[in-house]
């Protein structure tokens, strides 16, 4: 096979491939093979018939549409391949020769992903959430978890949000009692808003042995009257929480003191901060990319990001037992509307998506050795092998695919330069390192975690 690329306007190519009759030939083997499975023919068996038996009964050219249709595909993906073409959209192919005998020759013109310049790309901005926790952060943290161990005690004063109320609730709804909201000795926590706004400011400042009545407003907006409530107020009650001492860590964790125990309360919020701060950063930085990017995106790679964004959607709703008729007539959508509703964030998409690929162009960015094998293990950590397993099972039989995985180590390396020279500041200004952002353990991140809030 030979084949020559030529660059035509609009983003498109055309790709020319030759092939030798010799060539050809094993590709109408192929095809008489399998009109033998298909075709009866009296005095032998399925699958049997030589080939010169079915030409004489079929005629010579009953297997060159059957080649062409299932050779041409190969072909063209061959040569694709062979010359890096970057297609994003299915190709229009012209058999130019050999349609009915000898060599065969077809043209196939295809839509290629537009290369861009974009400025700007080192001068990026954001402001993040500080990732330092404070003490009144693990304070609340440090009370949510005494809170758990936390023992009630009756008070005389009025409730106070926090306190938990004992009551005898009766609640009406045009003169008719409301079921479940008619209870004898219900709990309830001051200030937790469950029912209705109105409950917790007739139960503040409230005391043992009070009857309160009131009117609150239906919950459900289709509802036009007032609810009406009784309430008898008969026990008040606050939460004593145990001392935050080394006796209540040993008891209340793994840990002996209770030093150790709120340095790791600490070290979650640090955590949990980072990863929002990270999150926080990529999400502008694919914003601030993407306006970076003025040329017109192919509707092609728009679609495509649709279509993407649609299969996964399908496949979560899938994994919930949802179906996705039921969840169109949950949110009011048609599959029209929300393929609608999806173009914009999918055209920010592309844009993303390019302006990295003319970073990566521009700084000349490349995935070494050992970028590819970072990408080879996380991909084998998602599908539960090692990397050895991996490429056994997946690239043997498909050395092109491998190209796929170098140019998404590639994307993610590019990703990672752009990252190291934003500008960061906290809301109050001050300067965030990079590095500071840095998870304790990159490995422990999901798969692809950076690449999706980017882009």
């Amino acid at each position: 096979m030979r084949s020559t690329v030529e660059v035509l306007d609009d983003n498109r190519v055309k790709v020319s491939v030759d092939i030798d009759a010799e060539e050809f030939e094993q590709k109408l083997d192929e095809a008489f093979r399998k009109l033998a499975r298909q075709v009866r023919l009296p005095g032998f068996r399925p699958g049997k018939a030589p080939r010169r038996v079915l030409e004489a009964r079929l005629g010579p050219q009953a297997a060159r549409g059957e080649a062409l249709s299932d050779a041409v595909p190969e072909y063209y993906a061959q040569a694709v391949n062979d010359h890096d073409v970057d297609v994003i959209s299915p190709p229009e192919i012209d058999i130019t020769g050999g349609a009915e005998e000898g060599p065969v020759s077809f043209d196939a013109v295809v839509e290629v992903r537009p290369l861009i310049s974009v400025t700007g790309y080192d001068q990026l901005k954001a402001e993040v959430p500080s990732p330092v926790p404070t003490d009144e952060e693990i304070d609340q943290q440090v009370d949510q978890l005494r809170k758990q161990f936390g023992e009630l005690a009756p008070v005389t004063r009025p409730a106070i949000d926090g306190d938990t109320v004992t009551m005898d609730i009766y609640g009406t709804y045009n003169g008719e009692e409301v079921e479940g909201l008619t209870v004898d000795d219900y709990a309830y926590e001051v200030g937790q808003g469950a029912v209705v706004p109105e409950i917790d400011e007739q139960l503040r400042g409230s005391k043992a042995g009070e009857i309160l009545e009131f009117n609150a407003q239906h919950p459900d907006p289709d509802e036009d009257g007032l609810l009406r409530f009784r309430i008898l107020v008969k026990e008040v009650q606050e939460t004593v929480l145990p001392d935050f001492d080394d006796e209540f860590a040993q008891e209340a964790s793994e840990f002996d003191t209770a030093e150790e125990l709120r340095t790791d309360v600490s070290d979650n919020i640090a955590r949990a901060k980072r990863a929002n701060a990270l999150a926080s950063l990529a999400t502008q930085v694919g914003e601030q990319l993407a306006e970076l990017v003025t040329d017109d995106i192919p509707d092609a790679l728009v679609d495509a990001e649709v279509q993407h964004r649609l299969r996964t959607l399908q496949m979560r709703l899938a994994s919930q037992g949802i179906e996705v008729d039921a969840y169109l007539e949950a949110i009011g959508q048609t599959a029209e509307e929300m393929a609608e509703a999806l173009r914009e964030p999918a055209l920010q998409e592309a844009k993303t998506d390019l302006a990295l690929r003319a970073v990566a162009a521009a700084e000349s960015i490349e995935a070494t050795d050992e970028d590819m094998d970072f990408e080879l293990a996380m991909l084998a950590a998602q599908v539960g092998q090692t990397v050895d397993e991996l490429k056994s099972s997946v690239f043997a039989a498909d050395e092109s695919s491998l190209k796929g995985v170098r140019l998404d180590a590639r994307m993610r390396k590019t990703r990672e330069w752009v990252l190291e020279r934003v500008e960061i500041k906290d809301p109050d200004g001050n300067p965030i390192q990079r590095s500071s952002l840095n998870p304790d353990n990159e490995s422990d991140l999901p798969p692809n975690t950076i690449e999706s809030q980017t882009t």
